[in-house]
């Protein structure tokens, strides 16, 4: 088989040289007088010439479709994937080796992000005018956006003097949406006042919800005056209110590749998309607005949008045509406004399923990036595994700035939380400790931002 970093020319059958051949056998046995020879010169150029032609008749009449369309799946779905190959033609194709690709990166861990159930490689016998089957289902075992496809076809005559590869048919994107913890308690208030969530500390009243009544005492405006028990006890009373702040989240992801290592992957970086994602849906619930800001890469921006189709002599052309990029060199963010109902969960959720790790942006650029089009309504609820100290100046800086900051460590050390934390609670920045999946339910719950 041609290795996929060759030539061409490395790997076209010596036409030039066999013509020479045969012509030469040819003349010689014309000049000899050796019918032989010249017998076994025409049947070895009708025996290639035969050849030659199988191969581009078997080539042409083979026609592969997929039974199948994108989808979006959760965790743990199987997804069936079905291959019909045709033979459009009047002449048997006696071998056709059909092969569906999967990205190689999804198959590498255990359990693998994608576990195949059944045959991707087979190879068929196929009659005139007759079709065969090829079905197999694959697993998702992680969240993500995988590219099940296209199908290569490769053929060949008998002899081996020619192969011929085709992308036969068009691939099909799975997107796998990511797990969703319901959390028990999410208490994390903005500075905004006058909201949905009670205040443990009184910093502004909110006049929509009413704790009490008591005396009243010097100071007291008048516009909390309690006239009616004012009246039937004959004495001043006041109004007492509980303060309260709005719920509102702009998630902030950082998933640079400097600061979450790859001896943590896909571990890590699973579970902090698993927390945004269901602190996403805690806020949905409430109807509270939420939004998303984060430097990881949108993995639908590494697909290739052309190749799909043609004959090509090397199967690694063939297979490097129709693969995902493996790189993305834009530095965009990968932003989502603030919003509220269920499109916008749905936009979070697909987003989240489909980030990965980047080389681009570090979440100190991301900040300084994007500090005018994050909303400063809403907590800025940062989920980072290592902090540099130009991360921690820039989250101090949003915090001096008037903005509510909050930072979610997604280490399991202790000790690693305690580095990066020590700064923050300094500056009075709460921080919380994403050490499992476990704690995800109770992460929220642990201290009010101010």
């Amino acid at each position: 088989m041609p290795a996929p970093g060759q030539t061409q020319a490395d790997h076209t059958p010596p036409r030039f040289a066999i013509v020479a051949g045969i012509c030469a056998l040819l003349l010689l046995g014309m000049v000899f007088g050796a019918s032989l020879w010249i017998i076994v010169a025409i049947a070895a150029a009708l025996l290639i010439g035969l050849n030659a032609w199988l191969t581009r008749t078997w080539s042409a009449a083979a026609i592969a479709s997929r039974e199948g369309h994108d989808c979006e799946v959760k965790i743990g779905s199987r997804v069936p994937v079905t291959i019909t190959i045709a033979n459009r033609s009047q002449v048997p194709i006696l071998w056709l080796l059909v092969e569906d690709l999967l990205p190689r990166w999804a198959t590498l861990h255990e359990p693998p992000a994608l576990e195949v159930d059944g045959d991707r490689v087979s190879v068929f016998l196929i009659w005139s005018r007759d079709s065969k089957r090829m079905e197999y289902s694959v697993r998702c075992n992680r969240r993500g956006y995988f590219q099940i496809g296209p199908t290569i076809l490769e053929t060949g005559d008998v002899m081996g003097l020619y192969r011929r590869y085709r992308v036969g048919t068009e691939p099909q994107y799975v997107t796998v949406l990511p797990d969703v913890v319901p959390l028990t308690s999410y208490e994390i208030g903005s500075k905004r006042p006058i909201g949905e969530i009670r205040m443990r500390e009184n910093v502004m009243d909110d006049p929509t919800r009413l704790r009490g009544i008591r005396q009243w005492q010097p100071g007291d405006p008048m516009r909390s005056v309690h006239w009616a028990a004012t009246a039937r006890t004959g004495s001043l009373h006041s109004k007492v209110y509980e303060p309260s702040s709005i719920v509102g989240a702009t998630l902030v992801l950082d998933l640079h590749e400097s600061t979450t290592p790859m001896k943590h992957e896909p571990a890590r970086s699973d579970l902090a998309v698993t927390a945004a994602a269901s602190i996403a849906a805690s806020l949905h619930e409430c109807n509270e607005p939420v939004g998303l800001a984060t430097n990881g890469r949108d993995a639908a921006d590494r697909i290739r949008q052309e190749g799909w189709k043609g004959d090509h002599r090397i199967r690694g052309e063939a297979r490097a045509s129709a693969s995902m990029r493996d790189k993305n060199e834009r530095l965009r963010p990968v932003l989502v406004a603030p919003g509220r109902g269920p499109v916008q969960l749905a936009e979070i959720n697909r987003t989240l399923a489909r980030l990965e790790r980047t080389d681009g942006l570090t979440l100190t650029e991301l900040l300084v990036e994007c500090e005018s089009q994050l909303s400063a309504e809403t907590t800025l609820l940062v989920i980072l595994q290592q902090c540099t100290s130009e991360s921690i100046a820039a989250l101090i800086g949003l915090a001096r700035r008037g903005r509510a900051v909050a930072v979610m460590i997604n280490t399991h050390d202790i000790n690693d939380y305690s580095a990066i934390a020590g700064p923050l609670i300094a500056a009075r920045i709460p921080t919380f400790h994403l050490s499992s999946r476990e704690s995800v339910a109770d992460v929220c719950r642990q201290t009010l931002l101010r």
